[in-house]
């Protein structure tokens, strides 16, 4: 879709949604499908086994950046297990968990996110049509936009790393008075 075509069409959308609207399109179906999978999976718990995808890409998520941040996986599960009123769908364990892996390791399946987005762009190259293989791949992409965002129980342990905050806040304030005192010398 073009810019002119795109803007008349949404009225005012900013220019980076015009310029993403082909990706949008196409992951609409699997949007849709998430919504379902997500409604049925409320309905009974057999319905979980339409999100296992995004489950498994979840807590690979976990697994994978908790090997690169060296905070040690020692196990992942896959096997829904009932814990009081909620379902836990799976989970990794760590053996050194510590502040500064803490938030990577915890947050990794924002990544997740991206899996869709690549599939999209791939398949939406110039003169794209939808055909059998994006069928085939609206289902399997569905789950991860169950499954991206982290569990509580992920921003619990995410919040390990505070020490990163206090960091960043230190560093923005040191670069925001190096900064007056750079004009404040240079006037």
């Amino acid at each position: 879709m073009n810019l002119p075509a795109c803007a008349a069409l949404l009225s005012g959308a900013p220019a980076f949604l015009c310029s993403q609207a082909d990706l949008l399109l196409y992951l609409l179906p699997s949007l849709a499908l998430a919504f379902l999978f997500w409604m049925l999976s409320r309905a009974h718990p057999a319905f979980f086994l339409l999100t296992a995808p995004g489950t498994l890409c979840h807590e690979l998520a976990h697994f994978g950046v908790g090997l690169l941040s060296n905070a040690e996986p020692v196990g992942i599960d896959l096997i829904p297990r009932r814990r009081g009123r909620v379902w836990e769908l799976g989970s990794v364990t760590f053996a050194n968990l510590r502040w500064y892996n803490a938030a990577p390791a915890a947050l990794a399946p924002l990544l997740v996110l991206l899996v869709p987005l690549a599939v999209a762009a791939w398949r939406t190259g110039p003169g794209w049509r939808f055909g059998p293989l994006d069928l085939a791949l609206a289902p399997l992409l569905a789950p991860q936009f169950l499954s991206f965002w982290p569990s509580p129980v992920d921003w619990r342990l995410a919040m390990r790393s505070w020490p990163w905050l206090v960091i960043a806040v230190a560093a923005a304030a040191l670069v925001e008075w190096h900064g007056l005192l750079f004009q404040f010398v240079k006037t």
